[in-house]
């Protein structure tokens, strides 16, 4: 059971009233800053997050897909928060340079943290701030959500480097069994590792909301989408990687007169994807364009079942699907979505195709198209539940609690 207010299973009000926890993040997004702002509310500790770099909440172009927008959901209000400096020509989580802040550990210091909560490795600051965290005795937990599917072997030099760079955190919480997995295989003992798994803001994922359900059925009404008509929806970056051609090509090679198939997002695989279904005029496949978060909502209920077909090795989690299965849509995930172990159960909550194989992925078109899925939406809603911002909470006190068992804590 997860950790609620008023509750004392991990003893936090002994243990860790007053606790001062630095997080130092990329950037505010509409998937973390809700969860900071659910703890500043609930949990005993102080919060005190470092943003490296503005994206989000400042208008600026993304890469992938292929637009300018800033997200227009609060990401900032509810917890207490500071914008550090960064100084690169290029800012951005693309490449080692792109989060370059000098400034960090003169701010972050002064604040006095007890640990600090470090988000990803990758970049010039992150670096930095291990290496000046450990002189000063400061213990590190480490947030990410790597996995090794499709990449098992790695490399013993990368394998060497990794689990000497994750031993310098005192703890290590991961999101699912898949980035579990990725930690222990880099040495992390299991007495290290907190389960806090990845959550979205559930609160405004609603399925029963009237203005949702108003905008799904007004979607669909201007898309000429009958009640009769099965949905397979695609929302997100077009991008080579989420493999939207693959899903296209699949599915015209099923396509029938109830079946529909909707891309909602933008990217640099727009063009040929509309190309592509304009040589098949018989079948039904619609575009729209970006939404922004507060609409998502009614862009997941104007499908029927969400596919994220991903070939491409980045796709770590997929917290699409989490947003997705609150709305009691279940989902078609490629085996290198990885998320798939503890949300999409074959049969259940959803089905599993190896990726980039388009014969298997039409196939598991078919059987989307064939099953009940009344019954897979209320099981796509329980699996769901569990991986909240309570649960992430628990799993972060759980981690924070255990540097006082090991001595590293204040």
């Amino acid at each position: 059971m997860s950790w609620q207010p008023g509750q004392s299973q991990l003893s936090a009000t002994s243990a860790l009233s007053g606790f001062r926890l630095a997080v130092v993040v990329s950037h505010p997004t509409q998937y973390y800053s809700p969860w900071f702002r659910w703890i500043a509310a609930h949990c005993p500790i102080d919060l005190r997050v470092f943003y490296l770099w503005d994206f989000g909440i400042t208008p600026q172009r993304d890469p992938r897909f292929g637009t300018t927008f800033s997200w227009d959901v609060d990401l900032v209000s509810g917890y207490a928060w500071e914008q550090v400096p960064n100084r690169s020509k290029h800012p951005g989580t693309e490449r080692f340079s792109g989060l370059d802040n000098p400034s960090l550990w003169a701010r972050l210091k002064p604040w006095r943290p007890d640990a600090i909560l470090l988000f990803g490795y990758a970049y010039r600051s992150h670096l930095s701030l291990v290496a000046r965290a450990r002189l000063a005795g400061i213990p590190l937990v480490f947030r990410g959500d790597s996995h090794l599917l499709g990449r098992e072997q790695r490399g013993f030099g990368k394998r060497l480097l990794l689990g000497l760079l994750y031993r310098q955190f005192a703890a290590l919480t991961y999101v699912g069994k898949a980035n579990r997995t990725y930690f222990r295989t880099f040495g992390i003992p299991p007495g290290r590792l907190f389960f806090a798994p990845h959550a979205v803001n559930a609160a405004h994922f609603d399925p029963c909301d009237p203005a949702t359900c108003a905008t799904a059925d007004a979607v669909r009404s201007s898309l000429g989408i009958s009640r009769e008509d099965r949905v397979i929806l695609f929302a997100g970056k077009l991008h080579p990687d989420k493999d939207p051609m693959g899903l296209l090509e699949a599915f015209l090679t099923h396509a029938g007169p109830n079946r529909v198939l909707v891309f909602a997002g933008d990217g640099k695989d727009a063009d040929a994807l509309r190309r592509r279904s304009a040589q098949a005029p018989g079948a039904r496949v619609h575009f729209l364009p970006f939404a922004n978060q507060s609409e998502m909502p009614g862009r997941y209920l104007t499908g029927d079942v969400f596919c994220l077909p991903s070939r491409g090795l980045y796709e770590t989690w997929g917290l699409a699907v989490n947003e997705a299965m609150h709305m009691g849509r279940p989902c078609i995930v490629s085996n290198l979505v990885g998320c798939q172990q503890d949300l999409v159960e074959e049969g259940a909550t959803g089905w599993v195709f190896p990726a980039g194989d388009r014969d298997a992925l039409g196939a598991t078109l078919e059987r989307a198209f064939a099953a009940d899925l009344s019954v897979f939406s209320r099981r796509a809603r329980e699996r769901v539940a569990d991986y909240s911002y309570a649960s992430a909470a628990d799993g972060l006190l759980k981690a924070l609690k255990s540097l006082h068992r090991r001595g590293t804590g204040p």
